[in-house]
């Protein structure tokens, strides 16, 4: 079975029993947002007690760094409306067990379909730099396969896709990615429902295609708001963009740091 650094929903059964002082200010609306996303994104260890709402309110604040109020205020519930990746903030590694990352530093990508919202060689372009994000930073080498069996499958879908992790639609998370392994472990893959740009209109394939990969290496998320792989989408100028010293840490704990040899 493979594991899945997702940057989509984690769907889990458990409701949640929320306190009536909340439920005076809030409505059914509300309530269900914030369970689906305390779900999805800070899901429950199995081997601990099932914690009360309020201490998991406040570890979604903490992660943001927000007021820690454990209550469901006003700046607690924009969070749930941005943009995002999938994959939960904090993880269940009972999921996602060991460290998982590529014996090897050369690895293969294949391009299966594109986006009508780009041209064919702005989307290449775009995934290309995105790899180049991390292998100027580690010893990993990334060669583009157009045939054959490729380590990182990329590919653009809608809804249901065949990995059973439907996408959502426009808005909420925008992509996802499997952990490094056989078979679709690595493979990226982008909701199509988005619209797909090149530069600060609406979502730039360069970011998002950065972060994903990070997770197709094994990279889990950062609460620091400034890193790549904090899971909040975030426009940057790509001319301009520089890997920040936590996404740096992070990847070169994993690889090692890129020889000057290089």
């Amino acid at each position: 079975m493979q594991y899945l650094l997702l940057c989509v929903a984690i769907l889990l059964p458990e409701s949640l029993a929320f306190p009536v002082k909340l439920e005076a200010r809030w409505n059914n609306t509300a309530f269900e947002a914030i369970k689906t996303y305390l779900d999805r994104f800070f899901p429950i260890h199995t081997k601990t007690p099932k914690p009360k709402l309020e201490e998991r309110i406040k570890e979604l604040q903490k992660f943001f760094h927000l007021t820690v109020t454990g209550k469901l205020n006003t700046e607690t519930e924009a969070i749930l409306k941005l943009p995002r990746c999938g994959l939960p903030d904090i993880a269940d590694y009972q999921t996602f067990p060991g460290t998982p990352r590529w014996g090897k530093r050369h690895l293969t990508y294949k391009i299966v379909n594109y986006t009508p919202d780009l041209p064919r060689n702005k989307v290449d372009d775009a995934i290309k730099r995105a790899f180049m994000v991390w292998s100027n930073v580690t010893p990993l080498q990334f060669r583009r396969l157009y045939s054959g069996t490729a380590d990182i499958v990329i590919a653009f879908a809608r809804r249901e896709h065949g990995d059973g992790y439907p996408f959502d639609g426009r808005g909420n998370t925008l992509a996802h990615a499997f952990a490094p392994g056989d078979n679709i472990g690595g493979d990226a893959h982008f909701d199509d429902d988005e619209k797909w740009s090149d530069t600060n209109q609406e979502i730039n394939l360069f970011l998002v295609a950065a972060h994903e990969f990070g997770h197709s290496l094994g990279l889990a998320h950062s609460n620091v708001p400034e890193a790549l792989m904090y899971p909040i989408y975030r426009y940057k100028n790509p001319a301009n963009f520089k890997l920040s010293e936590d996404d740096k840490k992070g990847i070169q704990k994993l690889y090692g740091k890129r020889s000057s040899n290089f």
